[in-house]
C-alpha cells in the first residue's frame, strides 16, 4: 500500500455516498472512503436529454454520457459497492440550462459548474438518494478541496486542496453550511499524481482517462436557441471595425477569432445586448480595478460587515489578486484590485480568498 494513504485508514462504520463520474478521481476517493471504514453507494447524475447536438468529449452535458455511466457501474463492481443512477435531467434542463441561456441572451457569461454544484450535485443528488431510501450521513466527490469545523465560530469551512494546480474549491464555493458539514473530499490531501498512481496500484482501469474540460462540447448557438443575428463589432468611441453573428459567440477578455484587424491586438470589453453591438479595445482598455458583486454566499463569516482585503479570483484558471471586498449597496460588496486586472466579467464568479481559506464569492454583476 503506498504510504501517503495510510494516514486515511481508520474504522467509523459511517455511511456515504460517493458522487461517481467514471473518472480517476471520484473513483479514488470512494476507493479511499472505504479504507477509512465508511460503509460507500455510488451515486452518479444523469443529466443528458438528448435534445442538442453534442460531440461530447468528455464533457459533463453530453451523449458520451451513458459511456461513463457504463464505466462508473464498473468500477462500483470492482470496488464492490452498491451503485446507483439518478435521473436529473429535467431538473438540469430548468435550473442550469435555462439561466445559461438567459445569462448569455443578456450579455453575461454564466458559469454554470459553479450553479450546477449547487443545486444539482450537492442538492438534487444527495435528496434523490434520500428518496429512494439509501442511507447516509455524509456526501463525497472527487473534488480537490478541504471542509473543516471551527468550533469557535461554529462554521464549516472550505479550504483549497493542497494540490494547489488541481484545487477545485472556486467551483464549489456556493455550497451552503449544511452541504458543508455534510460533505467530503478525501482527495483534498493528496497530489494528482498521487491519486494517479494510487489508482494504477489498484489496478482501476481509468487510471489515465482524459479529464473533463467543459461542461457542453457542442454548438452553442443550438444550445441556447437562437438564429444568426449579425451585428456590429466598434471600438470605444463607436467607431465600426467589423461584423459579428451573434454576440452570444464573444466573452468579455476575448482576444481570438474576433475577425478584426487593427494595429494592435484588440480584446472583447463588453456586450451591447440593446445596440446589438460588439466593444473591443486595446489590452490597455480592457484593464479594470473595480466591479460590484451580488448574490453573495459567505463560507468563513456570516456576512461581511467592513472592508477585507482579501486575493479575489474571477475566473477558474486565473490566479488570485490582491484586493479589497467591501459592502455595498443591496447586500451587494464593491472589490477594487491593487493593480488592474482583465477579463472582469459579468455574470462570472468571484472568489475570494485569505491563504488557503474561501471567505466566501458571488457573482459578478458590473464593472
Amino acid at each position: 500500500m503506498h504510504t501517503f494513504i495510510k494516514k486515511f485508514i481508520v474504522s467509523n462504520g459511517k455511511r456515504v455516498i460517493v458522487g461517481l463520474s467514471g473518472g480517476v478521481d471520484s473513483s479514488v476517493a470512494a476507493y479511499l472512503l472505504q479504507q477509512q471504514g465508511y460503509e460507500v453507494t455510488g451515486v452518479t447524475m444523469s443529466l443528458w436529454n438528448g435534445e442538442y447536438t453534442s460531440t461530447g468529449k468528455h464533457a459533463c452535458y453530453g451523449p458520451d454520457e451513458k459511456e461513463e455511466i457504463r464505466e462508473a457501474r464498473e468500477l462500483a463492481a470492482i470496488l464492490r459497492i452498491p451503485y446507483h443512477v439518478f435521473d436529473c435531467s429535467d431538473r438540469y434542463k430548468q435550473l442550469i440550462l435555462e439561466n445559461f441561456r438567459q445569462e448569455y441572451l443578456s450579455g453575461r457569461t454564466p458559469n454554470p459548474c459553479v450553479k450546477c454544484n449547487q443545486l444539482i450535485k450537492f442538492g438534487m443528488l444527495p435528496e434523490l438518494a434520500t428518496h429512494e431510501g439509501i442511507g447516509f450521513e455524509y456526501f463525497a466527490t472527487g473534488h480537490y478541496a478541504r471542509v473543516e469545523f471551527n468550533a469557535v465560530s461554529g462554521r464549516y469551512l472550505l479550504k483549497k486542496g493542497l494540490d494547489t494546480k488541481k484545487d477545485q474549491s472556486y467551483f464549489i464555493f456556493r455550497l451552503d453550511q449544511g452541504q458543508l458539514s455534510k460533505a467530503l473530499f478525501p482527495l483534498g490531501e493528496l497530489t494528482k499524481q498521487q491519486v494517479r498512481e494510487l489508482a494504477a496500484g489498484i489496478d482501476l482501469p481509468l487510471s489515465d482517462k482524459e479529464e473533463s474540460q467543459d461542461f457542453y462540447s457542442g454548438n452553442y448557438q443550438e444550445l441556447l436557441g437562437v438564429d444568426d443575428f449579425p451585428g456590429d463589432i466598434v471600438n470605444l468611441k463607436g467607431a465600426i471595425l467589423g461584423a459579428h453573428k451573434g454576440i452570444w459567440n464573444y466573452t468579455i477578455g476575448q482576444r481570438k477569432g474576433l475577425g478584426v484587424a487593427w494595429t494592435e491586438p484588440l480584446y472583447v470589453i463588453s456586450l451591447d445586448t440593446i445596440r446589438n453591438r460588439v466593444i473591443v479595445g486595446t489590452r490597455e482598455e480592457v484593464m479594470g480595478s473595480e466591479f460590484i458583486v451580488n448574490d453573495l454566499n459567505w463560507i468563513a463569516i456570516e456576512h461581511l460587515e467592513q472592508p477585507m482585503e482579501v486575493k479575489a479570483r474571477i475566473r477558474s484558471a486565473q490566479k488570485e489578486a490582491d484586493a479589497i471586498v467591501e459592502p455595498y449597496l443591496n447586500g451587494s460588496v464593491k472589490v477594487t484590485f491593487h493593480q488592474p486586472n482583465d477579463g472582469i466579467t459579468p455574470g462570472q464568479s468571484a472568489v475570494f480568498y485569505q491563504d488557503d481559506l474561501v471567505i466566501g464569492g458571488g457573482t459578478i454583476l458590473s464593472v
